[in-house]
């Protein structure tokens, strides 16, 4: 059973909005934006095609006024061209088409674009570049053969314009709520795109949700017992979102109202953000973790530290090795850490001890809703292992907004 607090504090001078999603008296995962902050991230544009660059196999579009963002043209195959725009023709400068902002500026890069424009569900995402329908990979076989027959009219539809992804949490869906969520899903598909294309260029046609509305989304239903906000025109937007989308769980949202003891204290929220700075983690054991975060991969090194146990060494270090896999789960997800991930464990001569850890460590990283693979241990005792990205490091959004905040 979890929770989803939804509240604000501020960092560095700056209102922000947090959610925390905690199980057992603990939060596992952190997702903070500044409460007046507007992204780019997830909107769809008519956009304007400027200039293309052969030598870089890409265009360069406009999403409004004197906003360039950079489009592959490995995508011109999927594009959705404005009304009256001619299709099936190469791009050219002028060409007015549908687009989706993929990734934000960052590093002196310009926002990058996808013409794969896709709306996102608990259980579903609607697809308009890819026409086929994929399945999670974590769904089970039943659930799968389950989600297959539901999904088969929408298979045999001959005049189906788009795909869809049938997400993890589909498996615990009803048939009522799945078929309500694809409904919804069609009518944003047919109003942001069938529609959308009649609008002038430049046109924002759709912003995704706010973080916060992402985050009462991605939380598996089943297993979320409330969602606390002390915000009002948080309570009216969760309320509305689910009202839209999933009526049965508006009674999960409570308004919590003590203004002596503020909810960002009650749950400890500044302990956890405080938790996600500190690159050495202390373990129960007296052994600790060092968490280093680089441009290329992310380090975690586990020491014995302070540990006293009295037993022969290789049991020592199976115990606290352990004991640190259990806890490099939780400061994955807690930071929302990705990509290439190496981690040193003390050295351990006995295979089988090297086995368990292993398959200890995939256990604890399969109850992460982010997809990792533990792809091996090194010669050298190095297990090397990658976390899909999903979004910012928690530690890097602190960063950028303290520096914004410093600007102003």
């Amino acid at each position: 059973m979890s929770q989803l607090i939804l509240t604000s504090l501020k960092i560095s001078g700056t209102p922000c909005i947090v959610a925390a999603l905690r199980e057992n008296n603990r939060v596992l995962e952190l997702r903070l934006g500044a409460s007046e902050e507007k992204k780019l991230l997830g909107n769809i544009y008519v956009g304007q095609v400027e200039t293309l660059a052969a030598n870089i196999q890409a265009a360069f579009v406009q999403i409004t006024p004197g906003q360039r963002a950079y489009f592959p043209l490995n995508e011109t195959s999927q594009l959705i061209y404005a009304a009256g725009q001619r299709e099936g023709n190469p791009l050219r400068p002028g060409d007015e088409i549908l687009v989706q902002v993929s990734r934000e500026a960052m590093r002196g890069k310009l926002p990058a674009l996808t013409a794969n424009l896709s709306f996102t569900g608990k259980f579903l995402v609607l697809t308009t570049g890819n026409r086929k329908i994929g399945y999670s990979s974590r769904l089970s076989a039943e659930e799968k053969a389950c989600l297959e027959k539901w999904m088969q009219e929408e298979k045999d539809r001959p005049d189906r314009g788009y795909g869809y992804v049938v997400r993890t949490n589909a498996g615990q869906a009803t048939k009522d709520e799945f078929f309500h969520e694809m409904s919804w899903l069609k009518r944003q598909y047919e109003k942001n795109v069938l529609h959308g294309r009649n609008r002038t260029c430049f046109s924002l046609l759709c912003e995704p949700e706010p973080f916060y509305i992402s985050a009462v989304r991605d939380a598996n239903s089943r297993d979320l017992t409330e969602i606390v906000t002390d915000l009002p025109e948080i309570q009216t937007r969760v309320s509305d979102y689910l009202q839209e989308t999933s009526p049965e769980e508006t009674e999960k949202i409570r308004f919590y109202s003590d203004s002596l003891l503020p909810l960002y204290k009650l749950y400890r929220l500044e302990t956890a953000l405080e938790t996600v700075s500190r690159e050495k983690v202390w373990l129960n054991s007296g052994g600790f973790l060092v968490i280093q975060q680089t441009e290329a991969f992310v380090s975690i090194d586990v020491n014995s530290g302070k540990y006293t146990g009295k037993k022969k060494q290789e049991e020592t270090w199976r115990k606290i090795n352990l004991e640190a896999a259990r806890e490099i789960a939780w400061q994955l997800r807690l930071r929302n850490l990705s990509g290439i991930i190496l981690i040193d464990f003390i050295n351990m001569e006995n295979p089988d001890h090297r086995d368990e850890l292993f398959h200890v460590l995939q256990k604890y990283l399969r109850e992460d809703p982010v997809k990792s693979k533990v792809v091996d241990i090194t010669p050298l005792q190095i297990v090397e292992m990658t976390r899909k990205k999903v979004r910012r490091p928690v530690l890097e959004e602190i960063r950028r907004i303290s520096s914004e905040s410093s600007i102003n």
